[in-house]
C-alpha cells in the first residue's frame, strides 16, 4: 500500500488527543476489521462520526470517506478535507465521477467510509429529498462491482461532551445476488441489509429505535 501522507499522521495524532477528551470512544471489534479493501457502512447520527471512526482506526489505515460536497465549496476546507482521504459526492443526484472515484480507491485495495443513509440521523428521525431517510443503494452498488468486504459499524447517537460514544465494528456482510452485477432491487435489500446489521450491533432497529 501507498504510505500515509505526513499531514495525516501529524493531523490523526493531535486531533487523537483532543478528541479522546471531549469525546470519549470504546471500540469493539476492530481485531477482527479486515486491513485492505474494506466498505465500511456505519450509521449515522453525527457530524463527529467521521471523526471518531477515522482516529480509531490505525494510522496507516488508508480510509477514504465519501462526504457531502457542501465541505469543498470553501477552499481551505477543501483542501483540508481532500489530504484526510475525503472526496466529494452531490447527494440525490447520480453522481458517477464519485462512484468512479469509490471504486477505484477500494480496488486500489485501500478502505472507504460510507455512510449508507446518506445524512445524519438525529433521534431516529432524518429526512433527505423530502422523504424519511433510509439506507441508500448506492453502497451496496460500489461494494458488488469491486468485490469489497462490506463491513456494518453501529455509533453510538447523540454525542456529549465528555460522554463516551461506542463504536462496534461488526463481522464482514456476505451479498446475495444474481447475475454478474445483480438487480437493483437486490442492490437495495443488500443496503437496507447492511444498516440493519450496523443499528443491531448497538441492539437498536434502523432509525436508531430500540429493538
Amino acid at each position: 500500500m501507498k504510505p500515509t501522507n505526513r499531514f495525516f499522521v501529524f493531523v490523526y495524532y493531535v486531533l487523537g488527543v483532543i478528541v479522546g477528551i471531549i469525546h470519549p470512544t470504546t471500540v469493539e471489534g476492530l481485531d477482527k476489521l479486515p486491513r485492505s479493501g474494506v466498505l465500511l457502512c456505519p450509521n449515522h447520527s453525527s457530524n463527529w462520526d467521521p471523526v471518531l471512526l477515522g482516529l480509531k482506526l490505525p494510522v496507516n489505515y488508508r480510509l477514504h470517506a465519501m462526504a457531502k460536497e457542501e465541505l469543498f465549496k470553501n477552499p481551505i476546507l477543501g483542501w483540508i478535507v481532500r489530504k484526510l482521504g475525503a472526496f466529494p459526492v452531490s447527494r440525490g443526484n447520480n453522481d458517477i465521477q464519485a462512484v468512479k472515484t469509490a471504486i477505484q480507491i477500494l480496488k486500489s485495495g485501500d478502505n472507504l467510509l460510507i455512510f449508507p443513509e446518506g445524512t445524519v440521523i438525529r433521534n431516529g428521525v432524518g429526512y433527505h429529498d423530502g422523504l424519511p431517510a433510509h439506507a441508500k443503494s448506492g453502497v451496496a452498488v460500489i461494494g458488488v462491482r469491486t468485490g469489497a468486504k462490506l463491513v456494518p459499524v453501529f455509533m453510538d447517537g447523540e454525542k456529549k461532551l465528555f460522554h463516551r460514544t461506542r463504536i462496534i465494528f461488526g463481522d464482514p456482510y456476505e451479498p446475495v445476488y444474481t447475475g454478474r452485477h445483480g438487480t437493483s432491487e437486490e442492490m437495495q435489500k443488500i443496503a437496507d441489509d447492511l444498516l440493519a446489521e450496523a443499528y443491531a450491533l448497538g441492539g437498536q432497529a434502523v432509525g436508531g429505535l430500540p429493538l
